[in-house]
């Protein structure tokens, strides 16, 4: 998608020093990728004690085991 976005040079030069982005453009999508993966992070974060997961994986693999294939 190409978008136009005014962003101070400032920032912009601190970017592509940051993440040694040979151009603007890759720069942002750099910077992008990376918000995007911490955002989701602290919402996986946020649910932490509101989930109730059972651990019975090792059960659930014996059921496996027993049950014949089906054809």
């Amino acid at each position: 998608m190409r978008t136009t976005v005014n962003i101070d040079d400032e920032k912009g030069k601190e970017l592509m020093q940051i993440t040694s982005a040979p151009s603007m453009s890759k720069a942002i999508q750099m910077a992008l990728a990376e918000y995007i993966d911490m955002k989701r992070k602290k919402q996986l974060l946020a649910l932490r004690g509101k989930l109730d997961i059972i651990d019975n994986w090792q059960e659930l693999r014996r059921m496996d085991a027993q049950d014949p294939p089906h054809e």
